[in-house]
């Protein structure tokens, strides 16, 4: 970069890229204000649906059948959610990062657990069989990276779904877990803790699991005291039987976890793309004004050296 001209058009080529870094800055921030909305608008029906479990113990206890039955894990489904595009940070690093280690070290996914029971598996770790769900075209070139098998890929699913585009994803996991096809579903996804903070988690779905229901929805309650929501009032009545609201109520659970696991990821993607394009931003704005200022001191020398050849000239017409 010799000339003042050349500097010239590099300081307005970062200017250009400046405002394109800040206009997706302010979009990301505005959707991921939409996610956060959405986590907290589902709240009060996982805290509906965790009363009703809640007060049906007893068939917790009696059904061990169907999405309740617990067996030993020699197949597990994983969910997997990342995003379709990047400059997001270290969003899609981390995510990816968690599936292969829980690839290479699956002892947690080798256990299935319901209540305070847990099965341990003693098949060995290559020969666990680890099948996927992506949501998200990055996860889906990830596992495909790893050598793993993808069932099946939602890469729509990643910007705000509603429940109802959910129930394609629900209808494979549970039909696939009826049929006894895996022992084990499980999601991995990016838990929004704040705008500066996000933490890649994994959850058991399938076989349903209180401890797992009971913390997403602790995550649902921390980021509704993040935006001061307050603790909703229920009364509701159950009818008819204990079992046929079980057989109910549980794919609906599934749902929920699996759009709770979503939105929260959609919440950290855009949070986590929000600071990238700020620090960009800021990137930018810092190498503008180093270039204005190697531009300015190129031109000051210009000058001098203008100057110093008209009075060389002018001593020695003089002279």
């Amino acid at each position: 970069m010799n000339s003042a001209r050349d500097i010239k058009r590099r300081i307005k080529s970062i200017n250009n890229t400046k405002k394109i870094t800040r206009a997706m800055e302010m979009v990301s921030a505005a959707k991921m204000r939409r996610s956060v909305a959405n986590v907290v608008g589902i709240r009060p029906y996982a805290h509906s649906a965790w009363s009703v479990l809640t007060n049906l113990t007893r068939a917790f206890k009696d059904h061990h059948k169907g999405l309740l039955e617990v067996r030993e894990v020699k197949s597990v489904l994983v969910i997997a959610i990342t995003s379709n595009r990047g400059l997001c940070g270290s969003f899609n690093a981390q995510v990816a990062k968690k599936i292969k280690d829980e690839i290479t070290n699956p002892e947690k996914l080798k256990v299935n657990r319901i209540g305070n029971k847990k099965i341990e598996s003693n098949i060995p770790n290559n020969e666990l069989r680890i099948d996927f769900i992506t949501i998200g075209k990055k996860g889906e070139a990830m596992v495909r990276r790893l050598g793993k098998e993808v069932v099946a890929t939602f890469p729509e699913l990643t910007y705000l779904p509603k429940i109802e585009d959910v129930r394609a994803v629900a209808k494979i996991v549970i039909a696939d877990y009826l049929e006894k096809k895996y022992d084990k579903v499980a999601v991995i996804y990016t838990d929004f803790v704040s705008a500066i903070n996000q933490q890649t988690k994994i959850r058991q779905i399938l076989p349903v699991s209180k401890v797992d229901l009971e913390k997403q929805i602790a995550e649902m309650d921390i980021l509704a005291k993040e935006v001061g929501l307050k603790e909703p009032e229920i009364e509701y009545k159950i009818e008819p039987s204990p079992k046929e609201l079980l057989d109910y109520i549980f794919p609906r659970l599934i749902e929920m976890q699996i759009y709770h696991a979503i939105l929260e990821s959609n919440a950290s993607k855009e949070s986590s793309r929000m600071l990238a394009m700020r620090n960009a931003t800021d990137a930018a704005g810092e190498m503008a004004d180093g270039l204005t200022l190697a531009y300015n001191q190129l031109r000051q020398a210009k000058i001098t050296q203008e100057i110093a050849e008209i009075s060389a000239g002018k001593a020695t017409l003089e002279g």
